[in-house]
């Protein structure tokens, strides 16, 4: 019987290669070593690549808890809202302030928090670096923050000079950023470390629930008046625009004639924008806001006449403005535009106002810890119990929460309603909206 062949048994793929060549051909063998070699380098670093970016994906995902509707999974007990309510809205909150406002701007951040928000916090290039890296870890070290992952600090900040233009460029820098970090929030409010709310989260989100998602709340005027000698017509080169240190104003001495290619409108720097509003103001063909943009950059204050001069302009937005921002101020001062409130005789008239922001609170200012206690119901260093908030109160409310698109309205909603309808109804939304005069 004759034995079967014997099968030669495989070598590895690299040794049967060196094998095959000769010592005469030392070139081919080196070539090959080095390929192979490259090749599995290769192999390794897409894998690690792909492994790397895996992991924050799952890392940025929100907590469940808070938006148990956003779920990709299958819900054994979906969540059925048996009320007739819509769906609450987001606001983009820009918070911005200067050297030493990180307490402030934490204050006003807790003061106005809710999940369903996002917000984010912004110190000029007055404040050291070190002040805005001690403000992004405290953000990082308070939990609902960390798990609804919806508030971000500013890493490289801007110089933001309020009676320069540089303002604006510091408000549409802080307008992008949040239109690239969510596609979901609908208005824009930027607050300065001077301002404050006074109505909590649940209050305003569910009054904005019920109105056209389009509106934009800004005060406006084409009476230009005083300012036309003041503001409109001098000619300023603001520093904070090509300078990495805070130096003063200049001024030329020429002055300029007023435009004819669009009409001029005096606003106020603050405002509750529109989502749509804030793309175009970015994003458009249209060349409305860049045109203007180039203009009011060597214009004082100018802030105040960008975003009212582009609204009542656009034949698409002018139709969309209520002549007011639902902000109280007062001004002893009107001339110069200096607000600040007068004190504890001043708080009745402005909690009964209807306004939702008040503005011009100087720091620690008694009258914040009032409207915490009786309006907002916040202790210090947390943030406004909302629906959301599902702990007791003893053990810290919101330590313990639940699905964001739960509000609890108060009397804060009901002012606050009253004050809209006003602004809405025939006699004044119409009459006071982009008027000549």
């Amino acid at each position: 019987m004759q034995n079967p062949p014997l099968t030669p048994r495989p070598q590895p793929f690299l040794c049967s290669i060196t094998t095959g060549s000769t010592p005469k051909d030392p070139k081919t063998t080196l070539y090959i070593i080095l390929a192979a070699s490259l090749f599995s380098l290769f192999f390794f670093f897409l894998l690690s690549l792909s492994s790397s970016s895996s992991s924050p994906s799952s890392q940025s995902r929100p907590d469940p808890f808070l938006f148990p509707n956003r779920q990709t999974h299958h819900v054994l007990f979906p969540h059925t809202d048996l009320s007739s309510d819509p769906t609450p809205p987001s606001i983009a909150y820009l918070i911005s302030g200067s050297a030493g406002d990180s307490g402030r701007i934490l204050r006003i951040l807790f003061a106005t928090y809710h999940p369903r928000n996002h917000y984010l916090l912004h110190l000029d290039l007055a404040a050291p670096q070190s002040d805005r890296d001690a403000l992004a870890l405290t953000v990082q070290s308070v939990p609902i923050f960390k798990a609804a992952q919806n508030v971000n600090v500013i890493g490289k900040a801007d110089h933001s000079y309020p009676k320069g233009s540089s303002t604006i460029s510091s408000t549409l820098h802080g307008a992008s950023i949040l239109l690239r970090l969510s596609l979901n929030w609908d208005w824009f409010v930027s607050l300065n470390a001077a301002d404050y709310p006074l109505v909590t989260q649940d209050d305003l989100l569910h009054i904005l629930s019920f109105l056209p998602k389009d509106l934009n709340f800004l005060n406006h005027s084409s009476y230009i008046g005083w300012r036309e000698s003041r503001r409109l017509r001098p000619i300023i080169v603001d520093p904070g625009l090509y300078l990495s240190e805070k130096t003063g104003m200049f001024y030329a001495t020429q002055k300029r004639d007023l435009p004819n290619a669009f009409r001029l409108f005096n606003g106020s720097s603050f405002s509750i924008l529109s989502r749509n509003f804030i793309e175009f103001c970015i994003l458009a063909t249209d060349n409305l806001p860049r045109t203007l943009l180039m203009y009011l950059a060597n214009t004082p204050s100018s802030l105040s006449n960008y975003f009212s001069t582009i609204l009542c302009n656009s034949q698409k937005f002018n139709k969309t403005v209520i002549n007011h921002n639902l902000l109280y101020a007062t001004s002893d001062k009107p001339s110069k535009g200096e607000t600040y409130l007068h004190g504890s005789n001043d708080y009745e008239a402005m909690i009964q106002s209807g306004a939702a922001f008040a503005s011009g609170f100087r720091l620690d200012d008694p009258m914040l810890d009032r409207i915490d206690q009786e309006i907002l119901g916040r202790s210090s260093g947390n943030v406004v119990p909302g629906g959301w908030c599902l702990g007791e109160s003893r053990n810290h409310t919101c330590s313990v929460w639940g699905d964001a698109d739960v509000l609890r309205p108060g009397l804060g909603a009901r002012r606050l309603e009253k004050r809209i309808v006003e602004l809405l109804s025939n006699a004044t939304f119409l009459s006071r909206q982009c008027i000549v005069e």
